[in-house]
């Protein structure tokens, strides 16, 4: 069986747009009828007339449309979890809170802001605290929008992000149980990240400068700040893929971020900035076979509940207010 065929027939029969984030496998992607950042898919399926939504991605992405979009049936081949994500859940952002009370700044005080990346409930618990969400593309606004408000950040969960942005708008950041004095951070930094803009170290960027005297450096935010500050440009996904596509053909660039991305975006002189493949392995779980059993299942009335996203109502609720409050900044 043609995996490819029998997906693009199933697609044409049936009431389904097919989602796909920038870091899916390339048989995948080739594939969907929305490809891009995560909030950028989530926004674009709640868009469109489709009953069903079937996203390849991990399943904070999901749950975004979902929260959206409580309307439409939303469906994951498979709901591989963000490992970041993975790292803060209500339990652990209460604790968090704790922490940061015993040293003595109330929560009257506390401005949460999460960052995308991080599950409906925990959106939803920011969202009640009067908390936004925010993308690595518009983190800078937005916490430019919540210190208005006079009170200290306390950013989830990716610490290299909330670092990064504290550094460029020349604010003072800590992370939660590292020894920092949080009573001095603008911006308290929960201590999570990702696995895969881990593996980028000053010595990668180092070695392709010495490699390639006129080489320039692309770089995600959430990688570490020395490596951030190593780069010649730090950007979000959508912004990456923009710097790099409106450089000469000529000009060699080295980027930091996952490799299934860099991999498609340019025919020669672009590099990976690592000795290893810095593939992510959740974003990878996704096959064309998962994604032709999804829409199989939705054809023959025989949906599995491993493939369906749910939310409950009061987690929509608070997370929706989350998100909408980042729309309007």
């Amino acid at each position: 069986m043609d995996l490819k065929e029998e997906i693009l027939k199933l697609k044409e029969e049936l009431d389904v747009t097919l989602v796909a984030h920038f870091y899916q496998r390339d048989e995948v992607f080739e594939l969907a009828d929305i490809t891009g950042d995560s909030l950028e898919l989530a926004r674009k399926a709640k868009q469109t007339d489709s009953k069903y939504v079937v996203f390849c991605g991990v399943g904070f992405m999901g749950e975004s449309v979902k929260v959206l979009s409580p309307e439409k049936t939303v469906l994951m081949p498979k709901i591989a979890c963000c490992a970041m994500a993975r790292m803060i859940d209500e339990g652990y952002y209460e604790q968090n809170l704790k922490q940061i009370n015993e040293a003595g700044i109330p929560n009257e005080d506390i401005l949460p802001i999460t960052y995308i990346n991080s599950s409906a409930a925990v959106k939803a618990k920011v969202g009640e605290m009067g908390g936004m969400v925010c993308t690595s593309s518009n983190a800078y606004k937005i916490i430019e929008k919540g210190l208005e408000s006079g009170k200290k950040i306390f950013f989830v969960p990716d610490r290299c992000l909330g670092q990064n942005f504290a550094k460029q708008m020349n604010l003072k950041s800590a992370v939660v149980g590292d020894g920092s004095d949080l009573k001095e951070a603008d911006i308290i930094c929960y201590n999570g990240f990702c696995s895969v803009h881990q593996l980028f170290t000053v010595d990668d960027v180092e070695f392709y400068r010495e490699k390639y005297e006129d080489i320039l450096v692309a770089v995600h935010p959430e990688c570490d700040p020395s490596v951030c500050d190593a780069a010649d440009f730090v950007g979000s996904t959508s912004q990456l893929i923009q710097y790099i596509k409106d450089l000469p053909l000529e000009q060699k660039v080295v980027v930091g971020t996952e490799f299934n991305m860099v991999n498609r975006l340019r025919e020669k002189n672009t590099y990976i900035l690592s000795s290893t493949k810095p593939e992510c392995p959740t974003m990878n779980e996704t096959t064309l076979e998962d994604v032709y059993k999804t829409l199989k299942s939705i054809k023959d009335n025989n949906i599995s509940e491993e493939t369906l996203i749910k939310v409950n109502n009061e987690t929509i609720k608070w997370a929706r207010v989350a998100l909408e409050r980042m729309l309007e900044v």
